[in-house]
């Protein structure tokens, strides 16, 4: 294995695969990988391929992208190709019988064998298929190499209890599992010593956290020990579920002052019916009742949900009701989705499927009122000054529009105009809001202050780093063993909470 071995990780679908791929990447690169540059585009000695099972027709994108590396893999001996994810996890052997010139196969519990793995497909020059039924390693014991300098996923628990019909993740994550309180914050203050301010706490029902060990309020407690950490200055979560989003998360929110206003609360119908159907255990009264004290406690939290439009047995009168709880809720913004069968959940062999031309009716008449609201919410934010993190790579007109972007408290997404002084991402920009679109707010007049922080201090000292490697290095064999300790468009999430 001489020369310079790139690598490459394609990630679909939730939250949680970005931060599993971010944890494939640290291991890669452990084990002497270099990172291909971008826009390889399969051209790299190992693709990986992180996938997910959510969508109808992700083993058809799966087996098109591995139909393509096909023969590049034939001119270019020694590439091996990875998969991975929910699909890997659910479809096992069929992906070799498929694409006979897959290297690896392994699931969602043991990423921690990928390196192993490879190097073994190398050896006894055959395909390596591994899915552990449990948990081997929680993920963020594992190396990374974080996307972002300034802010960070971090994993608070894994799997899922619940069983709604729409929905494979539990049977292909597992049950929910928790990582100790103190294993969490320990990873919390050493991102903030590395230089992040802002971290997301992740879980597929993030907000069901203790209940391992039977404390229904761990997580507002988690919320407020993050309040006491120096040096954190933004806390977001994802994605909490209705059924556990007790008052005193509320609180937690409302009284600790690095919590952000900001919640993503999936409520997938307004229909009692569907609700039922989905073996959702909530109704309509309970999550807008839910909607009603958070603004209460917060007055200008944004909130964002996920709704399926067009599920099973969904009548006009059923789909009226979620029209009538977006009109109530008055989101910030919803991540709609037309409903599709996922294979192997109930809801795939449920009587009363849609015809597709009525879904998309649906979904178009909850797009136009969705719109509405947005833009009506976010003209509210107009004259008002917010403290905005300069962001990396959100605003794509950037460069023609000599403005710079960035993340509000509440996240909404903030363009202005750039500053005279140097302003790097991380860094933090007062501004007056002055114009504001369904999906963007703008601030026209010059920042009225500007911020340096140690977050953007982190950014540039690692593109600085980045700069400096050299085009290439020479590598013996990737390491085996235990990796060391450590000291996110695309779905908002899974769709399943």
């Amino acid at each position: 294995m001489d020369g310079l071995k790139t690598y490459e990780v394609r990630t679909y679908g939730c939250q949680m695969n970005v931060h599993d791929s971010e944890r494939l990447s640290g291991l890669l690169e452990g084990a002497g990988y270099v990172r291909a540059a971008e826009g390889s585009d399969g051209d790299a000695d190992v693709v990986v391929f992180n996938t997910c099972a959510v969508r109808e027709n992700a083993d058809n994108k799966l087996y098109g992208n591995l139909g393509r590396l096909a023969p590049m893999k034939t001119k270019r001996p020694g590439m091996q190709i990875a998969v991975g994810g929910c699909l890997a996890q659910k479809d096992r052997d069929t992906i070799v019988r498929r694409a006979p010139w897959v290297d690896v196969v392994f699931g969602t519990h043991n990423i921690g064998k990928l390196p192993v793995l490879l190097e073994r497909a190398r050896i006894q020059e055959e395909a390596q298929i591994e899915i552990a039924e449990s948990l081997e390693a929680f993920p963020s014991t594992l190396p990374t190499r974080r996307e972002s300098a300034y802010a960070a996923w971090v994993s608070i628990s894994v799997g899922c209890n619940n069983t709604c019909t729409f929905c494979i993740v539990p049977a292909l994550r597992g049950k929910e599992k928790d990582r100790r309180t103190g294993d969490i914050l320990a990873e919390i203050e050493a991102l903030v010593a590395e230089g992040v301010s802002e971290i997301t706490l992740l879980g597929q029902n993030v907000n069901a956290y203790g209940s391992d060990i039977g404390d229904r309020e761990a997580f507002s407690k988690l919320l407020r020990a993050c309040g006491k950490i120096e040096g954190l200055e933004r806390v977001r979560f994802t994605s909490p579920h209705p059924r556990d989003f007790t008052d005193d998360v509320i609180a937690a929110m409302a009284e600790t002052p690095n919590v952000m206003p900001q919640l993503h609360m999936p409520m997938q119908s307004g229909s009692d019916t569907i609700l039922k159907a989905m073996r959702r255990s909530y109704r309509q009264e309970r999550f807008l009742g839910i909607i009603e004290k958070v603004r209460a406690a917060m007055p200008d939290a944004a909130i964002s949900t996920d709704i399926i439009v067009g599920f099973p047995g969904e009548t006009e009168e059923d789909f009226e009701q979620t029209m009538h709880a977006v009109r109530e809720a008055r989101f910030a913004n919803a991540f709609t989705f037309q409903y599709s069968k996922r294979p192997g959940t109930p809801a795939a062999e449920m009587e009363g499927q849609i015809p597709k031309e009525v879904v998309q009716e649906r979904y178009m008449r909850l797009s136009v009122l969705q719109e509405e609201i947005s833009w009506e919410e976010n003209k509210k934010q107009v004259g008002r000054t917010l403290e905005i993190m300069v962001a990396e790579g959100e605003g794509r007109k950037d460069g023609a529009t000599h403005r710079l972007s960035g993340r509000a408290p509440d996240n909404r997404l903030v363009h202005f105009t750039k500053p005279d002084e140097d302003v790097r991402p991380g860094d933090v920009v007062t501004v007056e809001i002055s114009y504001a679109a369904p999906h963007h707010l703008l601030a026209e007049g010059a920042p009225l202050a500007v911020r340096r922080t140690r977050a953007g201090d982190a950014w540039e000292k690692r593109n600085a780093a980045e700069a400096a490697k050299p085009a290439g290095v020479m590598l013996g064999l990737p390491g085996i063993g235990a990796p060391a300790p450590l000291p996110a468009t695309a779905d908002p999430g899974c769709g399943c909470d």
